[in-house]
């Protein structure tokens, strides 16, 4: 399911010439947000850009945008039947998610795009959007821990993988709040390779003093300037001034990202929550900061619905996000298209967790596999105290699924 390695993907892509320059994104947290904030200033730019993030959010297709919207499930489909074919052919045996990069790298060459903004899948060093070839800058966000059976037990074996999509000659933007060790990890890869110039964003405090008194969180702020350096770097004939490029980026609302919605489409009536998909210990902590700084501070209790995959570190989300006054209902997301190897915790795993954080039993619900008898358990229990739905990427997705089908259903 999933086997990391660039052999497959190189035989899949043998025939694709890359004719696009790439602009490169690893991390723990906030590679997606700048991919979206990249591409969002390449295209208001006049631009050609295309965008591969993983997971999907909602359909197989919507992690493939082209000038900022999904590319059609028609080319997509076709694009994929003759990746599917030539793999079959060939009998490379490649993973989904091998299959999936190469359809995009297929559709940005056959669309013409000028720029790709490509979010590595897993790691960086053997994760299959390294085949790429033509890179014009690469960016590390931030570093933490997660996937370790994959990449390594410590921060610092994590960012030496993160590391490996570094090349000579091309320069790379890190997010310089990381940890000091991982810091050195990436400087001393980076001298390792050769000729691969590293940039900082702190290194100019002025913009982000602007971004602050923007009103952007901290790990926004740090994003944000990150992907501001990078279009930067990968554009420097371009306007990069912050009056034209603020405003572009104040209208990008990247899905469940502190989204805020109303759950009225998918339970009848006037809810208000915010939805994130924090999935791992670091994105946790700063969805804790947000929530105790925006919603804690004039409410005693957060009501919470929570899912999460098999396999992550529970404990330490739950210690981040959960205090004994806040109700919890957990669920179980459904099937993943296209991922087949993403499988749900059981519920009852994550009510034991929050229990064993303080919050009363009486206060707790197992919803099973039911999204909307979650949300519709959490509307009932928040009253009008704060709903946040968090844990994993997943469960975002089916709520925004949930979302569209109810207001399809109300259009009909």
């Amino acid at each position: 399911m999933i086997d990391l390695g660039l052999a497959r993907i190189g035989r899949l892509l043998q025939h694709t010439p890359q004719t696009w320059k790439a602009i490169h994104v690893a991390g723990t947290n906030g590679k997606g947000s700048i991919c979206a904030y990249l591409s969002a200033m390449l295209s208001a730019s006049g631009v050609s850009c295309a965008r591969f993030t993983s997971p999907h959010l909602i359909d197989r297709w919507d992690c493939i945008t082209i000038n900022e919207k999904p590319v059609s499930e028609t080319i997509f489909r076709q694009v994929e039947g003759l990746v599917k074919q030539r793999d079959q052919d060939e009998k490379i045996g490649a993973t989904e998610f091998e299959l999936l990069a190469a359809t995009a790298f297929e559709i940005f060459h056959r669309l013409k795009v000028e720029y790709g903004v490509i979010e590595v899948g897993l790691g960086g060093k053997l994760d299959a959007t390294n085949i790429m070839k033509h890179k014009s800058v690469t960016v590390i966000a931030k570093i933490g821990l997660d996937h370790q059976s994959f990449l390594g037990n410590t921060v610092e074996e994590i960012a030496l993988q993160k590391a490996g999509i570094i090349r000579s000659g091309v320069p790379c933007v890190v997010d310089d709040s990381n940890e000091s060790s991982v810091l050195k990890v990436i400087q001393d890869h980076a001298k390792e390779v050769g000729g691969a110039e590293l940039h900082y964003p702190s290194s100019d405090s002025a913009l982000l003093q602007v971004l602050t008194k923007e009103g952007y969180e901290p790990h926004q702020v740090q994003n944000l300037a990150c992907a501001l350096l990078a279009f930067r770097l990968a554009c420097p004939d371009v306007d990069h001034s912050m009056s034209r490029l603020l405003p572009i980026v104040k209208q990008l609302q990247w899905p469940g990202r502190l989204q805020k919605i109303d759950l009225f489409p998918i339970i009848g009536q006037h809810q208000a929550a915010l939805l994130d998909g924090a999935h791992n210990s670091q994105s946790a902590e700063v969805l804790a900061e947000y929530v105790n700084k925006h919603y804690r501070s004039r409410s005693r209790s957060i009501t919470w619905v929570l899912a999460a995959s098999k396999g992550k570190d529970v404990d330490s989300i739950m210690s981040h996000i959960i205090q004994p006054s806040d109700h919890v209902t957990a669920v179980q997301f459904g099937p993943v298209d296209g991922m087949p190897w993403v499988k749900a915790e059981d519920p009852a795993n994550l009510i034991n967790q929050v229990i064993r954080y303080g919050v009363d039993t009486q206060n707790t619900h197992n919803s099973g596999d039911d999204v909307r008898a979650a949300l519709e358990w959490a509307s009932k229990a928040a009253g009008d105290e704060p709903i946040v739905i968090a844990g994993s990427l997943y469960l975002v997705s089916s709520v925004l699924r949930l979302m569209r089908e109810a207001e399809s259903d109300q259009k009909a």
